[in-house]
């Protein structure tokens, strides 16, 4: 499947993002390729996973079910964590990804990288489309330019340039349709409903990206175990 077959093969559709916490008993390769095979199996047209391991277990189940993979990882003189330097998404693309999501924030990177050196890269050297997570317009801008083949509002709300505000993004959602027209938009945080699902993409949304609401078990109970806690 080419490049284009396989942004097209998105269109319209759910991506669940299939993720659980480190001390998650779901933090297991075979239990998040479980939970996306059963996402699959519903309906989702791909899937979207952190870590090479769950990246290589779900390729081995979902041989042709597109990923898009990802590797967070923390360094102390960089807030940027989603696929931070090239050499996470090298070990994702070799796990079996199709799609390396990165944070392209205008945040400094880890090692000095810039992520308009590493989406060329990713795309000549690895073979991978790219997905740019984003808070910002200005941000979203300069990843259409650097050759981004998707862009996603993951990051809205999630950093220091968009603190305060509460994702879904659908102020950034609506400016990114209008200003950069031949990039994919995908609509990713805060949708928490089927509802707003069909609301981001009436929006002009290429596809959704939906995890805590799907698969977010850890975080879903913490959420009503707090609210029946709060009344007594």
């Amino acid at each position: 499947m080419d490049r284009q077959q396989q942004l097209r093969s998105l269109q319209g559709g759910l991506i669940v993002s299939c993720q659980a916490p480190a001390d998650s008993p779901l933090h297991q390769p075979e239990m998040i390729a479980a939970i996306a095979a059963a996402a699959v199996q519903r309906g989702a047209i791909g899937i979207r996973l952190d870590t090479p391991e769950h990246v290589r277990a779900v390729r081995d189940r979902l041989p042709d079910t597109p990923i898009i993979g990802l590797w967070k990882r923390t360094f102390p003189e960089s807030p940027v964590y989603i696929t931070p330097r090239y050499a996470e998404a090298e070990a994702i693309a070799a796990a079996g990804a199709d799609i390396i999501a990165l944070d392209c924030t205008l945040r400094p990177r880890p090692d000095g990288e810039d992520f308009r050196q590493i989406i060329p890269r990713i795309q000549q050297e690895l073979g991978r489309l790219v997905m740019a997570d984003v808070d910002t317009m200005e941000a979203a801008i300069a990843a259409a330019e650097a050759g981004a083949d998707l862009i996603g509002t993951t990051l809205y709300g999630y950093t220091e340039a968009t603190q305060g505000r509460t994702p879904p993004g659908w102020d950034l959602l609506a400016a990114a349709v209008q200003q950069i027209p031949n990039t994919p938009m995908i609509c990713e945080g805060g949708i928490a409903s089927p509802q707003a699902a069909r609301q981001a993409c009436d929006r002009g949304a290429f596809a959704v990206v939906v995890g805590t609401a799907i698969t977010g078990i850890d975080l879903q109970v913490q959420a009503y175990v707090a609210a029946l806690n709060a009344r007594l």
